[in-house]
């Protein structure tokens, strides 16, 4: 019998952790327990504590159960603490030789189940070994696991427990493993978000919006809404064009916590993405085209541009221009200074590595004006105008077709949904069950029917703005012209900041050339949405 100052021990306290992984170690709070009680009345002891930290990991000291246990050793209220292995006390053999020490400090015995607690220096050398060999397995196990799901993603499985919204996760079946599968009414949305921020240029805020007036709700969401979060996300997510990843980002401690807590059972709440180059690639089903995809990203890339302040500089074209090799430019030059530039931000995000783009800065004033000049010469010209109008009018019949198609498999759903709402009201007419129960059954099909309705009518109010644009008279587009040209002339630079926000898209620039693309909204009388325009101009040669 274990002994303290050679007086048998009775009181006792007991202490038992199990963590978020002991699935794999087949132990519980419970188990822990009943062979701590039969230590203890087998040995003489009586159990007057118990101390318990239940889905705690033990990499971590700060366990509730494990500090009321520190404290109270203080005070003596027991003579020894009772734990069925060193590994429930911690993980790491340091901190287990800490908090052991500091129980012995203050008085109090260390029993363990499994193994004798260490008595002399010899002890302590084995035991020391020992705890050194646990945490060598723990690593081998762990590495062991993480390859072997290496492995089954290489071969094209997918390792994850719950699909991307727009897909299904099928989980593993017989000798294949879980893989995605396309669930075509949370797919359509999916396709509709993307057309909203690619090709209508709507803000992440006025997709939200509509979604919410649609009654389109999130897969899972507390409020019920969608956040610009999430749907920020999802438009980055590669596996809506086939493209799925596994590794793409690791755990690590949050350097800014939003909350701080004295207990935290997860540590590493936040996640720090890889290297692209380090992503393993899954194929998968893919929902939309990877133009849809670029256009969508080059939305949100630039929406974010737009909402950068406090420039030192006055650059019209901030946030607008990009370099030839693909990178943003970034206004550079001296406060207030003479010579401004448009430089390629490829040096920067390249630091301290020698940068890999070659080209050169473009002088911000000589593109700011030749760009606004383009701007002013195409909205005050009748010709110019008439000719954009055209092509609009061409690429929104285009997107008729594709309407027509939604349109086909929404009503598909309706029709299925009000098949089953009658065969429940037929049920409930031959007295089958309650209308109570009815009401259960029936409630959840109206709202899905209210939803796709609503969908329904968005679509048919899309299709029909498509189908009524009319080309607009001659004298109306000569109006506009000519209100464009006296509005335009002799602007201030935030006047003329807000109308490049507003039209252009993109400027692709480099010392002799200049493309834009962007879409000139128009607000008289001529009832067209938008007017694409595709300019290139040659600044002059610098001397």
């Amino acid at each position: 019998m274990n002994t303290i100052n050679s007086k048998p021990i009775k009181m006792i306290a007991t202490y038992s952790r199990v963590s978020t992984s002991t699935q794999e170690e087949q132990q519980t709070i419970r188990t822990q327990f009943a062979t701590l009680k039969e230590y203890a009345d087998k040995n003489g002891h009586t159990i007057v504590q118990e101390y318990i930290d239940d889905g705690w990991s033990g990499d971590s000291l700060a366990r509730p159960g494990l500090d009321k246990l520190r404290e109270d050793a203080k005070n003596k209220n027991w003579d020894a603490v009772l734990i069925y292995d060193p590994d429930r006390l911690a993980r790491r053999y340091s901190y287990q030789e800490l908090v052991m020490d500091e129980l012995k400090e203050a008085g109090i015995e260390v029993l363990f189940v499994t193994v004798s607690a260490p008595k002399n220096s010899e002890d302590k050398i084995l035991h020391g070994v020992r705890g050194l060999f646990a945490e060598y397995e723990r690593a081998k196990i762990s590495e062991r696991f993480r390859l072997g799901k290496l492995r089954k993603v290489k071969e094209g499985h997918i390792l994850v427990s719950e699909a991307p919204y727009g897909y299904k996760y099928i989980p593993k079946h017989e000798n294949r493993h879980g893989y995605y599968e396309i669930d075509e009414s949370e797919a359509r949305i999916v396709r509709m978000i993307f057309d909203w921020i690619a090709d209508d240029g709507l803000t992440l805020r006025t997709v939200v919006r509509k979604l919410m007036d649609l009654g389109i709700k999130p897969r899972k969401s507390k409020r019920g809404v969608w956040n610009t979060s999430t749907l920020s996300h999802l438009l980055r997510n590669k596996a809506y064009i086939g493209q799925a990843h596994w590794g793409s980002s690791y755990a690590v401690v949050p350097e800014k916590p939003i909350s701080v807590e004295k207990y935290r059972k997860m540590k590493k709440t936040s996640r720090k993405m890889k290297p692209e180059n380090e992503w393993y690639t899954i194929s998968v089903p893919a929902i939309i085209n990877e133009a849809t995809f670029s256009r969508a990203r080059s939305r949100l890339e630039s929406n974010f541009a737009q909402c950068q302040r406090n420039k030192k500089n006055p650059y019209l074209l901030a946030g607008k221009i990009w370099c030839s090799c693909g990178k943003r430019r970034t206004g550079e030059g001296p406060q207030h200074g003479k010579h401004l530039y448009y430089r390629c931000s490829d040096r920067v995000s390249n630091y301290p590595l020698p940068r890999t783009c070659v080209e050169r800065g473009v002088n911000a004033r000589i593109a700011d004006k030749l760009v606004w000049q383009k701007i002013v010469n195409l909205m005050s010209s009748p010709e110019l105008l008439s000719k954009q109008i055209r092509r609009w009018m061409n690429d929104r019949q285009d997107k008729i077709q594709s309407v027509v198609g939604d349109l086909t498999v929404i009503e598909k759903e309706i029709e299925q949904l009000r098949s089953q709402e009658d065969r429940y009201t037929k049920a409930y007419g031959a007295g089958l069950f309650t209308m109570e129960k009815l009401k259960v059954y029936t409630l959840p099909l109206r709202d899905k029917i209210t939803a796709f309705e609503k969908q329904v009518a968005d679509i048919m109010q899309r299709r029909n703005q498509v189908q009524n644009a009319s080309f607009p008279r001659e004298t109306e587009i000569e109006e506009f012209a000519s209100k464009a040209l006296k509005a335009l002339v002799d602007l201030k630079f935030e006047p003329k900041r807000a109308i490049v926000m507003n039209i252009i898209e993109r400027v692709v620039g480099t010392q002799d050339r200049l493309q834009v693309s962007g879409y000139i909204p128009v607000t008289s009388n001529i009832h067209v949405e938008s007017l694409p325009i595709h300019r290139h101009s040659r600044p002059p040669e610098r001397g």
